[in-house]
């Protein structure tokens, strides 16, 4: 009797899910995909959202200065102190990641396979390359004595506030560029070009997009303020 309750319960959870997909994308004209990428997202915004007013909060309110991040961040080249000029790369590379991603997608809905396939290469090459620069920012911090319960320039805070957000801002990154790369791998074969939909394309872009726009607020909120 409990494995004929449990089968039926499976079954209903099964058809209800058919049935919602299928109206998702049949009366709503929404990819179910792109639906729950949607959902997903949201659900992100909400967890930066936190950590960004998190952030705003502790600087208000404390009374131990904090660190000046044009001198915290500057990098020295050629005897010079120059501020922010590793962040700044940083978001050329990640925004001009989104121009290419933008042009996979297009490229995708044209069906042509090659030029989609080498666009999100690019752009996963992009977004390792800001992981590998982010890499190099906490290794320089870290050697200066930054650490989550604090720092040689003030507010304790300011260390485990910036190993949070570009940490985890950092694991998004990565894990859209394993994700690009294994989407470029299947385009590569044609397994698109079969079902003769490229949606998963979009999909993917809408997750990039996302995190270079994530980007943006970090970059205002933590290094510009």
């Amino acid at each position: 009797m409990a494995d004929a309750h449990a089968e039926a319960g499976i079954h209903t959870l099964e058809t209800f899910v058919t049935d919602w997909s299928t109206d998702q994308e049949t009366f709503k004209k929404v990819h179910w995909g792109k639906a729950m990428m949607w959902i997903f997202l949201l659900s992100d915004t909400f967890v930066f959202s936190c950590f960004l007013t998190s952030y705003m909060t502790v600087r208000s309110s404390t009374t131990i200065p904090w660190p000046n991040p044009s001198e915290v961040f500057a990098l020295t080249i050629g005897g010079q102190s120059i501020p922010l000029i590793l962040i700044a790369i940083m978001t050329f590379v990640l925004i001009s990641s989104s121009g290419t991603m933008a042009l996979a997608v297009n490229y995708g809905y044209r069906h042509d396979r090659r030029t989609t396939m080498l666009l999100m290469l690019a752009t996963a090459a992009l977004g390792a390359t800001f992981v590998s620069m982010q890499a190099f920012e906490w290794t320089k911090l870290i050697l200066e004595g930054v650490r989550p319960w604090g720092n040689p320039w003030g507010a304790p805070q300011f260390g485990s506030a910036f190993f949070m957000i570009t940490g985890f801002h950092g694991l998004h990154v990565s894990i859209g560029v394993i994700y690009l790369t294994t989407i470029a791998i299947k385009v590569m074969r044609g397994d698109y070009e079969a079902k003769g939909n490229y949606e998963v394309v979009e999909i993917a872009g809408l997750y990039w997009h996302f995190v270079d726009l994530v980007w943006v607020f970090i970059f205002a909120f933590f290094y510009l303020w």
